[in-house]
């Protein structure tokens, strides 16, 4: 029998990525056969993705440019139509899901131009743009968040709640409980700066935990992510306070420190918000101001609304504010362990499966239409 075909497109930041290498890797074990349509400056991926067939096609983004990049970006985008156009004649799948973002945009485009049925997946709370131009001509839009806005009337009919799927080492995880807070134990404490860097982390925090009782901060492990040019100024801040920290500009073992730890500091982008209700661990979330749409503060709303995180936004992210929000969390542990109850109660840890059982189901459907 023939394995089911179907063609993913995605590129750009590890939001995008991320839910596709998820669903590539729940697909394969279910037997299907992946083919994967990026941008031709996008990097080579590893893990599942990197063992797919894949395509390279001309794409180029609209938001925030000028004119004359404007025009440009139009005529990749046009090209790429038409080489997408070629790699779907020539592949024929039965389905293709785009992870949004403008390196998806000529794919699905050419999909829907073939009558070939086509899933976006949304990982925010905020409809991007470059899926808001698709939602028309998509078979279903699979979102992350119960409720999403920028979705136009005659596109919430096919609105489908999967979740956002996470990495497999967050999954792996998934289960283990969170770690109990003693009135004398150590704290740990993660920051996580993302993908647009978070210089505002690197000069509050410091700040505000050497401002904490010395006692307090004596308890204090924190694993906190900077830019490689705040290395040493955030470095220096703690040198000379009893906290213990470890300073990366990058971690290699997220998965596991996020598992371990009692609170989290972090922007609110959507893989950050999705391994966060996957594991059950509650945040202080500080959006990044400048995202498009502002969907980090959409992202950052729905767990503070659920009860699982704190929304601080820049503008009033200061130390003295951060210092005394901590101080109050860190005296009630019971505060902490329900938010992050409260946390893994708004997550969807099944999400790649459920993203995989509505490929499936698309795919039966055009097959009984073919």
């Amino acid at each position: 029998m023939t394995r089911p075909f179907a063609l993913l497109a995605a590129g750009g930041t590890g939001g995008h990525v991320f839910p596709a290498e998820a669903l590539a890797a729940e697909l394969i074990n279910r037997g299907w056969h992946l083919g994967l349509v990026t941008d031709k400056r996008g990097q080579t991926y590893g893990g599942t993705l990197g063992t797919l067939d894949t395509y390279r096609i001309s794409a180029g983004g609209i938001a925030g440019r000028g004119l004359m990049a404007r025009a440009r970006a139009m005529l990749e985008l046009g090209f790429g139509v038409l080489q997408a156009r070629t790699i779907l004649k020539k592949e024929r799948p039965a389905v293709v899901v785009g992870f949004g973002g403008y390196a998806s945009v000529p794919t699905m485009v050419a999909a829907a131009s073939l009558g070939i049925p086509t899933i976006i997946h949304e990982q925010n709370g905020v409809l991007g743009r470059a899926n808001r131009l698709l939602a028309s001509k998509a078979r279903w839009i699979a979102i992350s968040y119960p409720q999403i806005a920028h979705v136009a009337e005659a596109s919430k009919s096919k609105l489908r709640h999967t979740g956002m799927p996470v990495r497999a080492g967050v999954q792996a995880l998934a289960s283990q409980p969170y770690p109990t807070l003693s009135e004398t134990g150590p704290i740990n404490l993660v920051v996580l700066g993302g993908s647009q860097g978070a210089k505002v982390l690197s000069e509050v925090i410091p700040a505000a935990l050497t401002s904490l009782p010395a006692e307090l901060q004596a308890r204090i492990h924190i694993s906190q992510q900077c830019r490689p040019e705040d290395l040493e100024a955030v470095r220096a801040a703690y040198a000379a306070s009893p906290i213990t920290a470890t300073l990366e500009s990058f971690f290699a073992d997220i998965p596991a420190r996020l598992a371990g730890a009692h609170l989290v500091i972090a922007r609110s982008g959507a893989s950050t918000m999705a391994e966060l209700t996957t594991l059950g661990r509650p945040a202080i979330l500080v959006p990044y101001p400048h995202a498009i749409d502002d969907h980090q503060t959409a992202n950052a709303r729905a767990l503070d609304e659920a009860g699982g995180g704190w929304l601080m936004p820049q503008t009033g992210f200061t130390a003295p504010a951060l210092a005394a929000r901590l101080q109050s969390l860190f005296a009630q542990a019971e505060t902490l362990a329900r938010a992050a109850q409260c946390a893994k109660n708004s997550g969807r840890p099944d999400a790649a499966a459920r993203l995989a059982d509505l490929v499936a189901e698309t795919a039966q459907v055009q097959e009984s239409r073919s």
